[in-house]
């Protein structure tokens, strides 16, 4: 879809954005060592894409914010930008498709587009481990079990399967929680900045 000059330029400054906060506020909390912190990057990332949205309500706007953030990505200091930059670009598609199956921006729309990127981050390490760093499919399925053990508190021998339930259950209360703050967010902002030249009313 062809956007006007005006929507490529909102497009690309809240993809900067996004690109902004995975160079700068990810590195910080990746040396924090924060947990689930693949999670909370797309949290924050997602509710950028979500209010562009707002902003340029327009098929294909959620995906081409995502791959501006993924191209800023290349900037990072150090570490492997690889994989990061593959879980951008596919956390914004999967928004872009959930979005894509309502005829124009709402609630529900940004609770599902919100919940199923984030639940991407569960399911990234499976496919870039595999696909990137040489990884099996059992190395990946343990670290994802170890991880959940500690943040949870469960032994992973007797409930694996509790596990990874409660960490998808988790994911996907922090993504719909970050729709719906991203739709009163971009409404809000909207309200106040007063754009002009956007091509849908909310």
């Amino acid at each position: 879809m062809k956007f006007t000059t005006r929507e490529l330029v909102l497009l690309s400054v809240f993809g900067a954005l996004w690109g902004i906060v995975e160079i700068g506020l990810g590195s910080v909390l990746h040396a924090l060592n924060v947990p689930m912190l693949g999670s909370v990057m797309a949290a924050l990332g997602i509710m950028i894409a979500l209010i562009g949205r707002l902003y340029v309500p327009r098929r294909g706007a959620t995906l081409f914010i995502g791959a501006i953030a993924m191209l800023l990505k290349l900037f990072s200091l150090g570490g492997v930008v690889l994989g990061p930059m593959v879980g951008i670009l596919a956390e914004a598609l999967w928004a872009e498709i959930v979005l894509s199956l309502f005829k124009r921006p709402n609630l529900v729309a940004f609770l599902l587009a919100g919940a199923t990127a984030v639940l991407w981050t569960m399911i990234h390490p499976f496919f870039t481990g595999l696909l990137f760093y040489g990884r099996s499919l059992m190395d990946v399925w343990q670290g994802t079990l170890e991880e959940g053990s500690r943040l949870i508190g469960m032994d992973i021998q007797t409930i694996a399967f509790w596990i990874i339930g409660v960490m998808a259950a988790i994911r996907l209360v922090i993504g719909a929680t970050v729709g719906w703050l991203s739709w009163q967010s971009g409404k809000l902002l909207r309200r106040r900045a007063d754009l002009s030249g956007v091509n849908a009313t909310l």
